[in-house]
């Protein structure tokens, strides 16, 4: 075993721990906490597969503006932040429904890969990786940018009680 499987194993420990941490509390503001940990797991898991674009784009676009985005969502719609009444469900179902999707899921990967080796295919650099984005993407990537501004608008919008309210 390289240092890069046991870096692997430690990060994904270290993501699929604090996801179950994400849906498992009961305060919103921790549970996007633990979100910015295990977004920031998986970019380390990028590094050490060599995928540094990868990876900085996780930590600027996941932890950097969704993660930030979804608090100040919270925090600008009073949300309640503490120890939430109404979530208090029976975990049994969403268990059996999670573990269900999980072991459909890892018998649909061994079934299709049947433990076989994959070739890698050439590496990609910063260049094609741009070239492709800016060129073929670059309308998807603005309706995408277009779109986020406009619910952060409407966020603040929402927030506000004053706003369109007759005088």
């Amino acid at each position: 075993m390289s240092v890069a499987d046991v870096l692997l194993l430690a990060l994904g420990a270290v993501a699929v721990g604090s996801a179950v941490l994400v849906v498992g509390t009961r305060q919103l503001v921790r549970a996007g906490l633990y979100l910015v940990v295990c977004l920031g797991a998986v970019a380390g898991m990028y590094l050490v597969l060599t995928a540094e674009l990868v990876a900085w784009v996780q930590v600027l676009i996941y932890v950097g503006a969704v993660v930030v985005l979804l608090l100040f969502a919270v925090m600008l719609t009073r949300a309640p932040i503490g120890t939430s009444a109404d979530l208090d469900r029976p975990g049994w179902a969403a268990g059996l429904v999670g573990g269900g999707a999980g072991l459909g899921l890892a018998a649909l990967l061994i079934d299709a890969y049947r433990w076989s080796r994959v070739d890698l295919p050439e590496p990609g650099t910063a260049e094609r990786i741009g070239g492709a984005v800016f060129r073929t993407w670059v309308l998807p990537f603005e309706v995408l940018s277009v779109l986020l501004l406009a619910a952060l608008v409407g966020a603040i919008v929402l927030s506000r009680p004053d706003v369109g309210r007759r005088r």
